[in-house]
């Protein structure tokens, strides 16, 4: 049977492009294997009800800057040819897009999303070091267990695993600007490769740790280097994030000024050593001083106001913590806690502490009631455990700076908890562990006190969280839009239009009995009767779960089709039945769509917004056109690239709406042999045999 030609009205595109506001309000459009994406100079102008009864266009929905238009496989790139036609711009990709949709935010919401694209690859190592951190806390941190004494005091033979568990644990945050190197030069657009470079070079072990400079800084040690008459801290930036940032921009604008000035044939010989050099040296003499000048100005700052306003003091280091950790000038603050302690016998800024970590915790335990996603609900819950142990980092960057409200529900909890301390003037005797253990390290004249600044802490931001979310899901579900539930930061439009783009077929259905056996075909016969289904086999070996679960609403609520998604436990795909190729993704890889001899077509898509990798990490082994037979390999994948880029696995398997030989599916789900186990039961329209 030849391949089904699709086609694409001019008039429906054009609909499309005036519901859109015209072409005078894209900015730049491009597309994926089921959507046209575009960036609109002024969402305001799209009319949403002739987008709802155009019948090319299936749904729509916008996300961080993006108005994404869904279409369908199979056509879209038909309708982007149109597009282009229609309106005379230039083809882009999704990049293009990104970048423009960026422009449209505040300089606020520009620098979120910027930590977030940088952060989010790091979670895996964040989450996995903070978890590590509270198991190292509890074995190490003296009056848990034992009045006066730690776990591994009491039992010594425990010792050696705790530092084993403490030097994994702690790798990830010693050398967390060597991580951020990586992702912030990707993400700014240079050599990943130089980021990790120039990271380590901040944390070599040569410098002093930024863990010991505030014991050195006591006892007057810090050592310095004499660059021409101008003394250098030589300390190093263990665990912190704004220096890091900083100087992995200026690396990669440098880098990129000299691949534009440098011949090819000098490019590896000038490149590298002179973006290396000359952004180091600029990282200890400018961007390390100023960063340490402003935090000691911060902490110098907070102690005016504890010794002139308390009250005002405490709401404003209570509430503004969790931020300190996101640049990571928190660390500033350890010199004053323990100048404190030596001088006074107890510091009021410790405790403060303790309360944001508990806050921030609260906050994204909440954030489980409020999302749908199982990713988000896993990671709300793993990360809320290693605050609650004293470790912000994966909570703070992995769920409440991505959603945003969670993360100033925890500061308005701690802002409070940090008043009440301060008007009682709650002091710990040594830096403890921080989070819900942290009332060890209190006064115990302190601890009533302490205990209902913890209680607030553990109720506002947690209730807090809640009601806003329910609050805000419910104003934009009735808008059309839903709350981003996953890492590639979705605020989704849900609309009812399920009108189908593609045309009829105008096949007659074949029926199974006739063309060929199961086991060169994919399909089986079920029973005598049922001569008219079509088994799909797995096409991935895994697991297959329900569509529900896939960090998309396009595809988790059906609005392209019925279908399973498989969460791949190996990077291939085979076909699963005799098949004739009808579309591959060239440059991406990613997703290609199926069609069997009865006409009925499939759709394949690897992972979620897979599209962005450009086809890194995939191979294609067949082409559009192409006769395959089941159980043949199509496309490979490797599954850690696409979770090192931030992406979503899990890999939805559809039948496209709309096919008017398919009467309905039955969906089986469980453990999955690709080219073996039975995924989807298609039940075929037309007379039996």
């Amino acid at each position: 049977m030849g391949l089904k030609l699709l086609s694409v009205k001019r008039e429906d595109v054009e609909k499309i492009v005036q519901a859109i506001g015209g072409k005078d309000n894209i900015e730049v459009a491009t597309h994926c294997v089921t959507r046209l994406r575009f960036s609109l100079v002024d969402e305001s102008k799209v009319d949403k009800q002739a987008l709802d009864d155009n019948e090319l266009a299936k749904g729509y929905f916008s996300t961080q800057g993006q108005f994404q238009v869904i279409i369908g496989p199979g056509i879209v790139d038909k309708a982007y040819d149109e597009l282009i036609s229609i309106t005379g711009g230039q083809r882009a990709s999704k990049d293009d897009v990104k970048s423009a949709a960026i422009k449209h935010k505040s300089p606020v919401q520009q620098f979120i999303k910027t930590l977030s694209d940088i952060f989010i690859p790091l979670l895996p190592a964040l989450v996995t070091a903070g978890l590590l951190l509270g198991i190292n806390n509890l074995l190490t941190g003296s009056d848990i267990f034992f009045a006066g004494q730690s776990l591994v005091e009491v039992y010594p033979q425990w010792a050696d695993f705790a530092a084993i568990v403490n030097t994994i644990a702690s790798t990830a945050f010693t050398f967390l600007p060597a991580l951020v190197g990586w992702s912030a030069a990707t993400r700014f657009g240079g050599s990943p490769l130089l980021g990790v470079v120039l990271g380590l070079i901040l944390v070599n072990p040569g410098l002093l740790s930024a863990y010991d400079y505030a014991a050195a800084l006591n006892e007057g040690t810090v050592p310095t280097w004499n660059l021409f008459g101008l003394q250098i801290n030589e300390v190093g930036y263990q665990g912190q994030v704004l220096p890091m940032l900083v100087a992995a921009y200026v690396l990669v604008v440098i880098e990129k000024w000299l691949n534009k000035k440098v011949p090819d044939s000098f490019k590896l010989l000038v490149v590298a050593p002179v973006a290396l050099l000359v952004t180091g040296f600029l990282a200890f003499v400018v961007i390390g001083p100023v960063t340490f000048t402003l935090g000691n100005w911060l902490t110098s700052g907070v102690v005016w106001l504890f010794d002139t306003v308390p009250w005002l003091g405490g709401l404003l280091y209570g509430g503004l913590y969790a931020p300190l950790v996101i640049t990571g000038m928190h660390h500033t603050f350890l010199a004053v806690d323990l100048q404190l302690i030596n001088s006074t016998g107890g510091t009021f800024l410790w405790p403060m502490l303790a309360l944001s970590n508990i806050a921030q915790g609260a906050a994204a335990l909440a954030m489980m009631f409020v999302i749908r996603s199982q990713k988000m609900k896993s990671l709300s819950a793993t990360t809320s455990v290693t605050a609650f142990l004293g470790v912000t980092e994966p909570a703070v960057f992995g769920v409440n700076v991505r959603f945003k409200y969670p993360l100033f529900m925890g500061m308005i909890g701690s802002a409070i908890g940090g008043v009440l301390l301060t008007m009682n003037d709650v002091r710990a005797f040594a830096v403890g562990v921080g989070g819900l253990p942290g009332f060890l390290a209190i006064n115990v004249g302190d601890w009533g006190i302490f205990f209902i600044g913890m209680a607030i802490c553990l109720v506002l931001p947690f209730v807090g969280t809640i009601i806003y979310g329910k609050i805000v899901t419910r104003k934009q579900a009735a808008s059309g839009e839903v709350v981003e539930e996953d890492l590639a930061e979705r605020d989704v439009k849900k609309v009812e239009n399920s009108t189908s783009p593609i045309p009829n077929s105008g096949n007659e259905v074949v029926s199974h009995a006739s063309t060929s056996n199961s086991a060169n075909t994919g399909a089986s016969v079920g029973s005598p009767d049922a001569v008219n289904v079509l088994e799909l086999l797995a096409p991935i070996q895994g697991k297959a779960v329900d569509l529900a679960q896939v960090p998309d609403p396009a595809f988790a609520e059906k609005q392209m089709g019925e279908g399973v998604a498989i969460e791949p436990s190996e990077g291939r795909v085979v076909a699963p039945f005799d098949a004739t190729v009808a579309h591959v993704i060239d440059k991406s890889k990613h997703a290609v769509i199926l069609e069997h001899a009865t006409g009925v077509q499939v759709l394949i898509h690897i992972g979620i917004d897979t599209v962005g990798l450009k086809g890194n990490g995939f191979t294609a082994h067949v082409a559009t056109g192409d006769v395959v037979k089941a159980g043949q390999l199509l496309l490979e994948f490797d599954r850690d690239v696409i979770t090192s880029g931030g992406y979503a696995t899990i890999s939805p398997i559809i039948i496209p709406a709309g096919q008017d030989i398919v009467d309905h599916i039955e969906e089986l789900t469980g453990d999955t042999q690709a080219g073996k186990t039975p995924v989807i039961r298609i039940h075929l329209t037309g007379d039996e045999d």
